[in-house]
């Protein structure tokens, strides 16, 4: 079977990041490796990956896309999967990638992201965030969501797919600092459809939390727009505090 390399890209994760590697310890079958790219954080994160049996990669330079591409240069599985710090996946991870990117067909996939946190599961969010996967293709891509199965997948729904085809469309583009997983989408649709599979994972709310989730879910909805429209990444990139 094809080796999968986990690639977690970190900024000050402290807080999130234990829990996330104690769920990945317990994989059946195992990953290949975990690979945690870190952008220079201040607290622990280092530290708590390598006590975890995690593989830490320093980054000179910070942000996601640049630490993504970065693990994915020191990944040696055939599959790279890239996972946020603050997002648990259910124990059989690996079975599933390897069993949605055995179909030929399909060049990359994600799960279904469920927002939840210490007292509430945020079921709107969550079905919006669902939806946008299909719908957001729809509008502003019809034809190659309909004829080339196009979805747009985000950074909760663990995104996976084959090293080479990775590289062959150039990963993840560097110059983007939000976004990066939509475009990727789009790149690599030439190597085949875009597959969001049914099973779940789970990713904090802490975003939510903070924002309210009126607002959250009208921010989600500008960006996409925004960005479905042809607005800079730099500039969606204002409305995307960080709230670490």
């Amino acid at each position: 079977m094809p080796r999968v390399s986990i690639i977690i890209p970190t900024l000050n994760e402290a807080a999130a990041l234990g829990r996330t590697l104690r769920c990945l310890s317990v994989l059946d079958p195992p990953a290949w490796e975990i690979l945690v790219v870190d952008g220079g954080s201040r607290d622990e994160t280092t530290a708590i990956a390598a006590s975890i049996s995690a593989t830490v990669i320093h980054s000179e330079q910070a942000g996601r896309s640049i630490q993504m591409n970065r693990g994915a240069e020191a990944a040696t599985g055939e599959i790279l999967c890239f996972l946020h710090a603050d997002t648990l996946v259910p124990d059989d991870l690996v079975t599933v990638i390897e069993r949605t990117l055995g179909n030929p067909a399909i060049a990359c996939g994600g799960f279904i992201s469920l927002m939840t946190g210490t007292e509430t599961t945020r079921w709107g969010v969550s079905l919006h965030n669902y939806l946008k996967t299909y719908y957001a293709p729809l509008l502003f891509h019809p034809y190659l969501f309909t004829f080339k199965g196009l979805r747009l997948l985000f950074g909760d729904q663990v995104m996976f797919c084959r090293r080479e085809a990775f590289w062959a469309c150039g990963g993840f583009d560097p110059a983007l600092p939000i976004m990066e997983e939509a475009d990727l989408c789009l790149k690599l649709l030439p190597h085949g459809r875009i597959r969001q599979v049914n099973r779940v994972v789970q990713s904090s709310d802490r975003r939510v939390a903070k924002w309210g989730a009126l607002k959250a879910t009208a921010i989600y909805l500008s960006v996409g727009f925004l960005w479905g429209m042809g607005a800079s990444a730099t500039t969606l990139k204002r409305f995307y505090e960080d709230i670490r």
